[in-house]
């Protein structure tokens, strides 16, 4: 890229949905738009700017003077609480209050004379908004959708459903009744597929229910969407990405993004992270004295709660496995309650556990000595767990994870459920599938190959990365053929 004047500069507003999972591919975007000579303003709301700054450091968001951090308020009540805010609320709240002071930023951006103008807008796709404001000030877009294109497919089927009259449910005892066993015949992407594996806020009996109506609103606006950039690669998700290529205007897969991101040897913006939680590097150190493929790794991410009755269940099913195991559990993992381990556990485990609040996540799934994942199946846990080469238990909680579940186990043969009520023998069983069975054996196998295909996608020449110059050329710098 050649030299030019500052305003001159292409400018790339980048607006996450304001939750650690949409912030931490958004932030590994940025830093790749960046890299290629972008002016960034990257933006968070108010509430998680905060917790950036008490989690990271009060200095750590001062970026640099071409990759700045700046707020708008998310129209919730304030709150200096240290946890992922209620999801419908903040999904309501965001739709209806956030278009607004975005656009006031932006005119603010403009209209500053130590910044280029902004030239293009990057938005999470569930903050469709930003594709009204980029449309407003005629400027070119994406939507960015953070999760699997598997879960995207299963969200586009939600009007079909209803429809159909199989959502919402007639009664709420469909929940538990077995009716979410039924499989629905739909497409090539996604065949045979039951009602419980497509994304869960169809479990509701309300018609005027906050989730439902913010999808279909949500899944509206990305069919209109003139440019679709998703967190998955092609050899992963073919069908699925096939059909909805059907659906969608025009789709750029650059993922996994965190894996191209690491391609790059630009040092300037490797300390900028986005965890809103304080990482705990003594959890690397403990790893240091482990065997290979030995530890169990146990993250349900930044939104699953629990019960104290299940969080009993997971523990003394780790401890009755026998295995060496690294736990973080977040202060706010249990509703409504502090997390507090039973003492005879701690006590019986201390020789082969170590338990924390938060970690640098990928660093610990490439370490050697980890031989599986407890995980919730988020997509950038599925992700990282696929780049690391590390198969699965999978408890999902909650939106597509269900469905990167049924991937993960029924397609892709990288991971076992565990069943949403769980049950310390059924935890030390598949723990000890996980790490010595033949089960556990084929699953490493098969997330080998997974792992190899995701990094041929982002070496030159691969398809991320050449979506990525793609995405580049035909959208982000449409209108600054300068460059």
């Amino acid at each position: 890229m050649g030299s030019a004047s500052k305003t001159d500069k292409p400018h790339a507003v980048c607006i996450p949905y304001p939750a650690q999972g949409h912030i931490n591919p958004m932030l590994s975007l940025a830093k790749l738009l960046h890299h290629t000579g972008f002016h960034i303003t990257f933006v968070n709301t108010e509430y998680n700017h905060r917790r950036l700054l008490r989690s990271r450091g009060p200095d750590s968001l001062n970026g640099l003077l071409d990759f700045q951090f700046r707020t708008i308020p998310d129209g919730l009540p304030f709150s200096d609480s240290n946890s992922t805010q209620d999801v419908p609320s903040l999904c309501e709240s965001t739709s209806k209050n956030c278009l607004a002071p975005f656009c006031d930023l932006i005119s603010q951006l403009n209209s500053a004379a130590d910044v280029p103008s902004v030239s293009c807008i990057v938005g999470d796709a569930i903050m469709s908004f930003s594709m009204l404001a980029a449309n407003e000030f005629k400027i070119p877009y994406a939507l960015f959708w953070t999760a699997s294109a598997c879960g995207y497919l299963g969200y586009m089927r939600y009007p079909q459903l209803i429809k159909q009259g199989l959502i919402p449910l007639k009664d709420a005892s469909h929940i538990t009744d077995g009716y979410l066993e039924n499989t629905v015949e739909w497409t090539e992407g996604m065949k045979s597929i039951r009602l419980r594996d497509l994304p869960n806020f169809l479990r509701t009996t309300n018609p005027d229910d906050v989730m439902l109506n913010f999808i279909d609103e949500q899944m509206k606006r990305s069919r209109e969407a003139s440019a679709i950039i998703i967190n998955t690669y092609e050899s992963l998700e073919r069908d699925v990405l096939n059909s909805l290529s059907s659906i969608l205007q025009s789709i750029y897969t650059i993922g996994p993004l965190h894996l191209l991101w690491n391609q790059i040897e630009d040092q300037s913006l490797r300390t900028l992270g986005s965890n809103l939680w304080v990482e705990e590097p003594e959890c690397i150190e403990w790893l240091n004295s482990k065997e290979p493929n030995s530890v169990v790794y146990v993250n349900f991410g930044s939104v699953a709660v629990m019960t104290t009755e299940q969080l009993i269940e997971f523990a003394w099913g780790l401890a009755n496995s026998r295995k060496q195991f690294l736990w973080i559990t977040r202060p706010d993992v249990v509703v409504g309650d502090s997390t507090i381990l039973p003492l005879e556990f701690v006590e019986e485990t201390k020789d082969r556990s170590m338990i924390a609040s938060w970690c640098c996540q990928e660093q610990v799934l490439n370490h050697p000595s980890i031989g599986g994942f407890l995980t919730h199946s988020g997509w950038n846990s599925t992700l990282e767990s696929i780049c690391a080469g590390v198969p699965m238990i999978s408890w999902p909680f909650f939106a597509e994870q269900q469905t990167n579940c049924r991937y993960c186990c029924t397609e892709w043969g990288i991971g076992m459920e565990i069943d949403s009520n769980v049950k310390r023998n059924e935890v030390e069983e598949l723990v000890r599938e996980l790490m010595d069975g033949e089960k556990g054996k084929k699953m490493k196998e098969n997330v080998m190959s997974l792992k190899i295909k995701a990094e041929e996608a982002c070496k030159p020449g691969g398809s991320a990365y050449k979506n990525f110059d793609r995405l580049m050329d035909e959208v982000l710098l449409s209108n600054k053929k300068t460059f």
